[in-house]
């Protein structure tokens, strides 16, 4: 169930308690993701030797490349362990601490693990939040990755011009919103395909999206042609398969296509492209990324993306579950594509609502 973040409140007292709920894979799934692929396990909370920061994790990520990482081998990334908590980007409260640039009280970031209280050995990664550029959440979709996805993708690698057609699927999701709305602040024309009337819906009167369709109600072909009659120069693929076979038949001429995600292969599914070749008549480029290959700037990507908010050029919501025991559930909707934003599981409560 998706609930705002206000929903997480403080408690009237803080004491650290003990046990620790994990959530762990129990076993790669064959196909999609099912339940009985996670089990939750209660340890006692740790607590920091020299040099380290127990951190009380508040939102927890679910990200679509998790899946591919559940699979037992490698791919750009390790794959997960077995028996052990899942990790993921998470936002949370520095409750102890043995390393001098971290406080008690410190909100921050970094790449832990799905469970209440992760204790932090290597703090060369932990990244404090500023409360001032919105809420704490915003640290790991709009402020974080998801946010850098959609600027590098669209801007660096799509180079969106002024006048361009541009096509974003899952345009509703946590990347491809932004993506969409980056290039209208570009002067582009945005059309996004998404999974539902209340995501196209959400796209067109939220986002600004000049138009929009439901795969589920219109062959992607035939929306294309009747939203696109000229043809596409920028296609932000979240998806792949049979979306991108459509993109590709109907480029314009130097198109470009930055490849994010492939969501509709993740469980395994095959889908042979039949219109590839028109990457040569059309003299297209198509480029996968990956957003660890353009970290160089990031430390001054939090304020950028914060001062487009305040602009209005970039509108975000975060869509949040509560509660930890219910990470799984969360984490196959969003697979399933029933959030709207970026998918949070608040599994403590947030000192800043």
């Amino acid at each position: 169930m998706a609930i705002p973040s206000s929903f997480c409140k403080r408690p009237e007292s803080n004491p650290v308690p003990t046990p620790n709920t994990q959530v762990c894979l129990a076993s790669y799934p064959k196909g999609a993701v099912r339940p009985d692929n996670f089990f939750l396990r209660q340890v006692d909370v740790p607590t920091p030797g020299p040099g380290e920061v127990l951190v009380r994790n508040i939102y927890l990520s679910c990200d679509p490349y998790m899946r591919g990482r559940m699979s037992g081998g490698a791919g750009y990334a390790a794959g997960f362990a077995l028996d052990q908590p899942i990790p993921a980007r998470v936002v949370g409260e520095v409750v102890d601490s043995r390393q001098a640039d971290f406080s008690v009280g410190d909100l921050v970031w970094d790449f832990l693990r799905w469970e209440n209280y992760t204790l932090v050995r290597d703090v060369s990664n932990l990244r404090k939040i500023d409360p001032a550029l919105g809420p704490i959440s915003h640290a790991i979709s709009v402020l974080g990755m998801p946010g850098k996805t959609a600027e590098v993708g669209m801007l660096e690698i799509g180079k969106v011009q002024r006048g361009e057609t541009v096509f974003v699927s899952a345009a509703s999701g946590a990347v491809g919103s932004v993506a969409g709305q980056l290039a209208r602040a570009a002067g582009a024309r945005v059309v996004g395909s998404a999974g539902s009337a209340d995501k196209v819906a959400h796209c067109l009167e939220k986002l600004g999206f000049d138009a929009m369709f439901s795969y589920r109600e219109e062959p992607v072909g035939i929306a294309l042609d009747k939203l696109c009659p000229d043809g596409i120069d920028v296609y932000f693929d979240n998806v792949g398969g049979e979306t991108l076979d459509a993109v590709l038949a109907r480029l314009k001429p130097f198109a470009r296509i930055p490849v994010c995600g492939m969501i509709s292969q993740y469980d395994g599914g095959t889908y042979a492209l039949r219109n590839v070749g028109n990457m040569v008549a059309r003299r297209a480029t198509m480029r996968g990324f990956i957003i660890y290959d353009h970290m160089q700037d990031f430390a001054a990507f939090p304020a950028r993306m914060a001062d487009r908010m305040r602009r209005s050029e970039v509108r975000y919501f975060d869509d949040i579950v509560e509660g930890i025991e219910h990470t799984p559930e969360a984490f196959i909707g969003m697979l399933k594509g029933n959030n709207i934003g970026k998918r949070l599981v608040c599994a403590g409560d947030d000192p800043t609502r």
